[in-house]
């Protein structure tokens, strides 16, 4: 792909956010795209929604679990950006209409205390630079089709990192705990959709230690020329399947100790 390809790419994938429509598979328009294309994509959707005025608020780390590599048959993460427009309240109502296909997942988040980057970031830094972690559900949209109508081709990595990793918002629960106090291998919730249990998980299903996300996401962004900064959130990974939101879904995570997320979709 070129720049041009990357820049056409990133106006589209805003174009169907703005619309609430869906573009179709880059992944088929551009047969030989690769994940350094599809990064390329990434940031220049980030740019330009940094030029119509929104901030970066953090990042969010996805495909963690072996579950969702195999599916789509890689064997790495991927992450996005979250901005500052994708934050909302516990117990927030979502409006109508503010998400194509919106989906949740549970997920630790890291509040960052210090700055975090290089690509010999170790677990014991993590920890040092975080601040206090939270019980989160991450929401997803896509603005990409899941399947091609005409051939039923499926999405692939590249689709979704183009995608932001098909992030939408974020809802972090009240609680707040010292990372090193907390075994977060053990930390679970589970999540019911209108009273009724969907999904299950502990946080061991994030590369069998949500902290070691955060570790790949630092070494990751090291190779882009970025790092963490104090003050951002970090989405460390879904630990669960994720759970289809139409309107009228109230989805409440209870992560026990831990604390709980509330939110609803209208």
């Amino acid at each position: 792909m070129s720049p041009e390809d990357h820049a056409r790419a990133a106006r589209d994938l805003l174009e169907a956010e703005r619309r609430g429509t869906q573009t179709g598979l880059l992944s088929r328009r551009y047969p030989g795209m690769t994940m350094d294309d599809a990064y390329a994509v990434q940031s220049a959707l980030i740019a330009a929604k940094l030029a119509e005025g929104r901030r970066v608020i953090g990042w969010k780390i996805g495909l963690t679990s072996k579950a969702m590599q195999d599916a789509l048959k890689i064997d790495t993460p991927d992450s996005g950006v979250l901005f500052d427009d994708m934050a909302f309240d516990d117990g927030v109502t979502i409006p109508a209409g503010r998400f194509i296909q919106p989906r949740i997942e549970a997920e630790i988040a890291f509040v960052m205390k210090a700055p975090l980057g290089g690509a010999d970031v170790t677990r014991a830094a993590v920890l040092a630079a975080t601040g206090s972690v939270a019980p989160a559900l991450e929401i997803l949209d896509t603005r990409i089709l899941r399947a091609d109508p005409a051939t039923g081709q499926t999405r692939v990595i590249t689709d979704t990192i183009s995608d932001n990793a098909a992030n939408a918002g974020i809802v972090l629960g009240d609680a707040r705990h010292d990372p090193e106090a907390v075994d977060l291998r053990w930390v679970g919730a589970v999540v019911s959709r209108n009273d009724e249990v969907e999904e299950t998980g502990l946080g061991a299903g994030v590369l069998n230690d949500p902290v070691e996300g955060i570790v790949w996401l630092a070494r990751r962004m090291e190779q882009y020329g970025q790092r963490i900064e104090a003050g951002q959130v970090i989405l460390s990974g879904s630990f669960i399947r994720p759970v289809e939101c139409p309107s009228g879904s109230r989805i409440h995570a209870d992560f026990g100790g831990f604390g709980s997320v509330d939110l609803r979709f209208a």
